[in-house]
């Protein structure tokens, strides 16, 4: 299941990137394309954010993370670049 949360960290951490940049460069430059985009980029992330959570939650016993281990992880999914920290100091050597 770890290794199942590493990818879900990594694609949710570029998920939220491209959605940023559909809403920073595409909406000012194309805004149909933009509109186009919005729902499926937008349901994608949404999809890969429960997923993260979810398996946080259920990670947490058996990796033994403390609640401040704990809150950073999932504060970091807030965060742009934040599930790529995740992924590189608690997940790397997991």
């Amino acid at each position: 299941m770890l290794k199942i949360f590493k990818v879900t960290a990594i694609l949710e951490g570029i998920s939220y990137l491209v959605l940023f940049a559909n809403m920073l460069i595409i909406k000012n430059n194309n805004p149909e394309l933009y509109h186009t985009l919005l729902r499926p980029l937008g349901m994608t992330h949404g999809v890969l954010f429960i997923g993260y959570i979810v398996l946080a939650f259920l990670l947490k016993k058996s990796m033994n993370w403390d609640f401040k281990t704990f809150g950073i992880i999932l504060i970091a999914s807030l965060i742009p670049f934040g599930t790529f920290y995740i992924e590189k100091k608690y997940l790397e050597n997991a």
